[in-house]
């Protein structure tokens, strides 16, 4: 695997996560269709906690010790627990930034990973490779979420005029 390639791609989609986040106003970030989902804001803050607290510390442990216990995340229950939707926006997405930027540089330093390093986990087997494979997807699984927000936002804000004519979803 060429993780110099995976890292750029990460590089990437960090900026392409920055750009759908500026220029909201509180209540845009905050906003959610309905209570079962997330916001703006809540998505930035998991973004950000999976950063520091999920896969660079997870990928490190496979690549370094895999008999190590992975720490416990309970990415759902941090929503709430953390109270996610009442951080502000701009400090969020800088605290993902910088979190980002120390994975940049992290993943720059690994001098010939071994990317078939497996760890046992509660779900299965997992290898570097696969971690870091996800690691990137996880972003775009989430720059999806963050468009279908936005789409989400103007269909509410310019109720009762339709969008129909802009082609379907």
């Amino acid at each position: 695997m060429d993780h110099k390639f995976v890292a750029q791609l990460m590089a990437f989609n960090a900026e392409r996560i920055r750009a759908l986040l500026e220029g909201l106003s509180p209540e845009q970030a905050r906003w959610r269709p309905d209570p079962g989902s997330w916001s703006l804001l809540e998505v930035i803050n998991h973004l950000y906690d999976e950063e520091r607290e999920d896969f660079r510390v997870r990928l490190s442990i496979i690549l370094s010790d895999p008999e190590q216990p992975w720490p416990p995340i309970d990415p759902g229950g941090w929503v709430t627990e953390r109270r996610y939707n009442e951080r502000d926006m701009g400090r969020s997405l800088r605290g993902f930034l910088d979190e980002r930027q120390a994975s940049l540089e992290w993943l720059d330093g690994q001098e010939s990973p071994n990317w078939e390093a497996v760890c046992e986990t509660p779900f299965g087997t997992i290898r570097a490779g696969d971690m870091l494979a996800s690691w990137a997807s996880h972003d775009l699984l989430h720059m999806r979420q963050l468009v279908e927000l936005h789409y989400a936002i103007i269909l509410d804000s310019v109720k009762p005029y339709k969008v129909d004519y802009a082609g379907s979803w």
